[in-house]
């Protein structure tokens, strides 16, 4: 008999309330319930359809507007078409069948196209592939692949020796369909729903249809309005069940169909506010707020955020006076509070009284790991992930009750100038609505992203009760509050909750006790010498006392009544409970700025951090708590030295769970890398651990000096690994066991530094510059030197071919009228193989929120158009693979200052280009082996303080990657210590790539001068008319030259190629006139040129005649004349065949004796073309196709075509051609399948950014 079963599953764990006090405030005031309070979502999109999304508690439509600010669901709709006969032809070529009942004064519609799979999730898009190909395509094509097969086998079974022509023919075409057969199963791609879009004004609004029958029955489709109209959506299919809603701008030029470019952001949006009446223990934290959901999360990028979503996202919230933002989104920046990005969210924020909540990032558990904008930007409230007992019985299902402490990962301040980075925290976790396309009804998820919209509800439900009040407030009185009233967690760093984990029942009480503070509507901008805090990190900083000057800027809201500004007057007090920081006590402020000194003196501290505040009071409400604080963060490093071996070794260390051990320490100068080693001392049980280091660097990323690793430790189990470092910083060495991996462990763990550093960390070698000498000091230890140079790619520089620059539309306009502009560049760059490729800007890469443009987006199109993928502000994050030809790439970039956008007209791209196999340079350890390329560099011992010369020379030609040409970059990398641990340690690598060696000039053999000067005039003079036979109508230039040299072979050559020309232009029935015309100088060329004499020649192989030269390249051009004349005439002579059939109308059997004759030529020339080439040549191949149609062999002839234009990238009319022979062959599945593909490969226009 099972044990006794509990009933009362913990719900309250699964979406946290009670932790924050939000349950408790609901039910002591259910009215306050969010209710009045609109809550911007900016993220991947929200799912309208998802389970408790449709109603707030008082019967409000709960989404108020659906917006996509990325522009990937955006249709160009500006053709205008009318209709005729009740139909529209839609571009992708279908006809559309307008219904009756609808209004359209105009009769105009404007129409565009959408590929589905642009709007799809990644997730989903995979799903429905997968279905796609199980449903449509697996099981017709395994019919035909079977009977393939057994034609086959029968053929084999009844011919078991091939030896007549037509029967190796035949096998061959059953062959060749077999083939066909299997690679289409291979390459097998789901081009995906491709929808005509129709827009149309009724007469009073615009509206929106996509085509979702793909068949033009537009009756059954939905017609919708811009969202905010009539909160419309509709789902594409029952298969995919991807809900979407549209906008329409710029007087229906431009339709956006918003979807979700994945789940996160329907999510998010239900911690936040989600409702559901008859299950509100399901509810989020403020079910009575609507919802602005703007999806910021670009599908293309794989929901990557953009610079311009931002900027469009913050002009909507503006516009629809959200009173909140949620963004559980970020990444690391350069440098903090500052770029065109967080300016912009500022001024909402400080001029629009808008609420700006972030996550802090899930880059933790070392220091200053807070993400921008959370953990960056002044203006923002950063939020930090906090994981309670109930959750951890609800949502993770431990089976051990652990305390509440922060997730690993939660990342941690300060950031690097000095701001606490972490405001508050929250629960980073719920159970909750997912998008109906995941086919799930809900979802655990966490991250920093789960804990921000917690507490953003948690602020909704404060905005809903003084709203309710009549409470006037500010951002910055919000704030204030919250950090004011949060709950300390014991044991936890300020670095990592913040002032604590929110509580809205206090915070609510704490506003509105203090409505009538006179700094409710100010916020203090606090800086110290230039930064936000005091961050003291490095050596230099610590040892020594410093002052400090702190700037207080108390500033109002401009519009604020000049009598209150003049009015302000306030008696702070100023405190610290650190003894090693020194105040003044008192602060007078009034509406000005004011400025103290203080004086920090860590030399008394112990090694590790510490931190503590100066915090201004209002000495008339010290009970209100602090009006601005000073955040002081000093890191005291430990110094290592020589007799330490340069390491740190920690013996049985115990760890519980979510416990983190950190040790900073001054890298030793000279150091270039670092191992760590890791041992567990248990041999009972497996742990998961994390290893974190940083170094923080001036104006740098901790990305850029980051090691992070995630491991799994077995019993007794032992690890190392190794990393970059930068000598003379303070690294932070974090050791952490994962908050969920339960018991205690002991390990052992050391770090180890070395040193092989170079002089110059990037090394930028031009192939012109000789031999290239970099000096290797080891200033550490005994170190091996055993340089390696490795390149991997080639790196194409491009200047755009075309540049435009406009004003963009409607949903790019600021406040105050301010226009955003577009300059969009154009470069075009052609593929010589197929390779892996990765665009890069390097001016503006790796920049987004900190960057002084507001974005950059680029996307990447083949010669027909057919868009082939994007990239943004990250370069390596977009690699993509692509075939042998041209394309096209589009950069765009915003602003609202032309100037601005100007000064980049003509910035360089790079398209940085994988090397099929990385290519190893040549090292030497002295300059004249390098010179003579003998004794390459093996290893070399280096002394404490000694030093190792490394020589490389230019790497020969023969060695380079082919097609590499001047003005482009090899790049790679160096590593100069010895074994796999060392080679963590690398540099990069440019090589420069000069002018290529000229070819070398083959002398012509010398003719005897028997001409004279009138002869060699003549022959120029006949040389010069057979060039222009082919520019002039008529035969009489032909028949002249004719007349005085017939039987000069480039004579007939020219008109034979003329008149094949001709044909292609002409209609058919002057075609079938030209055809035995050209079958006649076909075989005048054939007669002109000696084919023994050519055999002869290519089965030589040394010939020692003086006139060798002149006779090869004589006898090479008469090769080249023979294969091609073979082939006109054997095409010539298929022409006739099929115009012959054409014009009888007879059946294949039925053959006249003209066309027997033919035929029997035909395959004549089939049979002697192989004699001098491969029947698959490219030149041959269309004379091939034709060979196989006149005897009806389609599968030779299908083959024939798809391996032509698979070498040519095939044109919109060969792939017609293809679809019809797939008809012939009844390969219905592959014709349906060819025509999916025809819209997206030939699309009419470039996809808008």
């Amino acid at each position: 008999m099972a044990s006794t079963v509990d009933k009362e599953f913990p719900v309250a764990g699964l979406l946290p309330k009670r932790e924050t006090g939000a349950a408790s405030f609901v039910t002591k005031y259910p009215e306050y319930d969010g209710r009045g309070v609109t809550i911007a979502i900016l993220d991947t999109g929200v799912d309208p359809g998802a389970p408790g999304l449709q109603v707030t508690t008082d019967g409000q439509p709960k989404l108020v507007d659906i917006i996509d600010a990325t522009g990937s669901g955006d249709v160009n709709t500006s053709a205008v078409v009318e209709p005729k006969d009740g139909e529209i032809t839609g571009l992708t070529g279908r006809k559309l069948k307008i219904p009756t009942s609808w209004q359209n004064p105009t009769n105009k519609y404007h129409v565009g196209v959408k590929n589905a799979y642009e709007l799809y999730p990644k997730g989903l898009k995979e799903r429905i592939q997968k279905e796609r190909r199980e449903k449509h395509w697996d099981p017709v094509h395994r019919g035909a692949l079977a009977e393939a097969n057994r034609k086959l086998d029968a053929f084999d079974g009844s011919h078991p020796s091939v030896t007549k022509q037509e029967d190796k023919l035949l096998r061959d075409d059953l062959s060749a369909k077999l083939d066909i057969l299997q690679n289409a199963d291979k390459k097998y791609s789901d081009p995906g729903p491709v929808y005509d879009c129709v827009v149309f004004n009724d007469g009073q609004t615009w509206r929106a249809v996509v085509d979702t029958s793909e068949s033009g029955d537009l009756a059954t489709c939905v017609v919708m309005t811009s969202y905010r109209e009539s909160q419309q959506y509709a789902t594409f299919t029952c298969s995919d069940m991807l809900n979407y809603s549209v906008n329409i701008y710029d007087d229906g030029n431009i339709l956006s169909i918003v979807t979700n470019a994945g789940a996160h952001g329907t999510h998010v949006a239900c911690i936040a506010a989600a409702h559901f009446p008859d299950n509100p223990e399901k509810n989020g934290i403020a079910p009575g707020a609507q919802i602005l959901a703007i999806k910021i999360g670009d599908s293309r990028l794989g929901s990557m955020e953009t610079g311009s979503s931002l900027v469009r996202a913050m002009i909507a919230v503006i516009e629809q006076k959200a009173d909140l933002v949620n963004f559980s989104y970020g990444e690391a920046s350069n440098w903090p509070n500052s770029g065109r990005v967080c300016d912009i969210i500022s001024e909402a924020v400080n001029k629009h009284n808008v609420i700006f909540v972030s996550s802090a990032g899930n880059n933790g558990p070392a220091m200053s790991t807070v993400g921008c904008p959370g953990g960056t930007t002044t203006s923002v409230i950063g939020v930090g992930a906090y994981v309670s007992p109930e959750m951890m019985t609800a949502e993770y299902s431990l089976r051990e009750k652990l305390p509440g402490m922060a997730f690993t990962w939660s990342s941690r301040g300060p950031c690097v100038d000095g701001s606490l980075g972490v405001s508050i925290c929250a629960p980073g976790g719920a159970i909750t609505s997912v998008p109906n396309w995941t086919l799930r009804g809900s979802q655990l998820m966490n991250g920093t992203s789960m804990s921000s919209p917690n507490a953003c509800g948690g602020i909704g439900l404060v905005l809903s009760g003084l709203k309710a009040e009549g409470i006037p407030y500010t951002p910055f009185s919000i704030r204030r509050g919250l950090e004011n009233t949060a709950l300390r967690i014991e044991k936890l760093l300020n670095f990592t909750q913040g002032y604590g984990l929110i509580q809205v029942d206090k915070a609510f009480d704490h506003i509105m006790q203090h409505a009538d503070c006179p700094a409710r509507n100010l916020r203090f901008h606090v800086m110290c010498n230039g930064s936000r805090g005091i961050y003291l990190r490095e050596t230099n900083n610590v040892n020594k006392p410093s002052e400090h000057t702190v700037t207080v800027d108390p500033i109002y809201a401009e519009d604020i009544a000049p009598q209150e500004k003049i009015a302000f007057n306030l008696h702070a007090c100023l405190t610290t409970e650190a003894p090693w920081v020194e105040v003044p006590s008192y602060l007078d402020m009034m509406n000005t700025m004011r400025s103290f000194s203080l004086r920090v003196d860590p030399r008394g501290l112990p090694e590790g951090v510490h931190y503590t505040e100066v915090c201004a009071y209002d000495v008339q409400r010290p009970q209100k708590g602090p009006l601005f604080r000073v955040p002081i963060t000093v890191v005291k490093p430990r110094v290592l030295n020589p007799d330490t071996q340069y390491s740190v070794e920690w013996n049985e260390s115990e760890f519980k769970p979510g416990q983190t051990k950190r040790t900073f320490m001054t890298v030793p100068p000279g150091a270039t890398w670092a191992e760590v080693s890791m041992a567990s001392l248990d041999k009972d049980q497996a742990s998961k651990f994390v290893i974190h280091a940083v170094q923080v660097q001036h104006q740098s990323a901790y990305r850029n000096n980051e090691f992070y690793k995630f491991l799994s430790l077995q019993e007794l189990g032992h690890v190392q690994h190794s990393f970059s470092v930068v000598g003379g910083l303070t690294l932070e060495f974090v050791v952490a066991k994962w908050w969920a991996s339960l018991g205690k462990t002991k390990i052992r763990y050391t770090i180890a530094f070395h040193g092989l550093a170079p002089n110059q960390r990037t090394i930028q070698m031009h192939a012109a510059n000789g031999i290239y000498r970099i000096n290797v000091r080891s200033n550490l230890r005994v170190e091996d030197l055993c340089p390696s140079v490795t390149i991997k790619n080639c790196v194409q520089p491009l200047r755009p071919n075309d540049c435009k620059l406009r004003p963009l539309g409607s949903r790019d306009v600021l406040p105050n009228g301010r226009q955003i502009y577009e300059i969009v560049l154009t470069y075009n760059f052609h593929q010589s193989k197929t390779s892996e490729i990765t665009p890069n800007c390097p001016l503006l890469s790796d920049l987004l929120y900190e960057s002084e443009y507001e974005s950059q987006i680029w996307l990447l199109f083949d010669g027909n158009k057919q868009y082939m993928g994007a990239g943004d502000a990250y370069p390596s994050q977009y690699t993509m693979k692509l075939d042998k030809g041209d394309y096209t790439l589009r950069l765009q970039v915003r602003h609202e200052k032309k100037e601005l956008l100007e000064k980049l007209k003509d910035m360089v791209m790079l398209i940085d280009q994988k090397l099929s196999s990385s290519l190893t340079v040549d090292t030497y350890p002295t300059v004249a082996g390098a010179l003579i390329g003998k004794s390459k560099f093996t290893t070399m011992s280096l002394q404490p303080g000694t030093s190792g010369s490394v020589f490389i020379p230019p790497i020969p030609d023969d060695k380079l990657p082919k097609g590499a040409s001047l003005g482009q970059m090899l790049t790679g990398i160096a590593t100069y210590g010895k074994g796999e641990l060392a080679k963590g340690d690398s540099y990069p690598f440019i090589y420069v790539l000069t002018q290529t060696p000229h070819k070398p000039h083959t002398p012509k053999a010398e003719k005897p001068k028997e001409k004279t000067k009138e002869d060699e005039f003549q022959e120029a003079l006949r040389d010069l008319k057979i060039n222009w036979i082919s520019k002039l109508e008529g035969d009489s230039l032909f028949e002249e030259v004719n007349e005085k040299y017939p039987d000069h072979l480039p004579l007939h050559v020219a008109q034979m190629n003329t008149k094949e020309s001709n044909k292609v232009r002409n209609s058919k029935k002057d075609r079938s006139k030209i055809l035995p015309e050209i079958i006649q100088l076909a075989d005048k060329v054939l007669s002109l040129i000696d084919q023994s004499a050519v055999a002869s020649h290519i089965a030589t192989k040394h010939d020692t005649r003086p006139d060798a030269l002149a006779i090869k390249a004589d006898m090479d051009k008469q090769k080249i004349y023979l294969i091609n004349t073979m082939c006109v005439k054997g095409s010539a002579l298929a022409d006739r065949i099929l115009s012959l059939r054409a014009e009888a109308d007879k059946e294949l059997s039925s053959s006249s004796d003209e066309e027997n004759s033919l035929i029997q030529q035909l395959d004549e020339v089939f049979y002697d073309i192989q004699k001098w080439v491969d029947i698959e040549d490219k030149k041959v191949l269309p004379f091939t196709i034709k060979h196989a149609q006149v005897h009806g062999h389609n599968g030779r002839r299908l083959k024939s075509m798809l391996k032509l234009y698979d070498e040519t990238r095939s044109t919109k009319d060969q792939d017609r051609k293809c679809i019809e022979v797939y008809k012939t062959l009844g390969w219905d599945h592959m014709a349906r399948h060819a025509e999916n593909w025809l819209p997206v490969k030939f699309p009419p226009n470039y996809i808008p950014f």
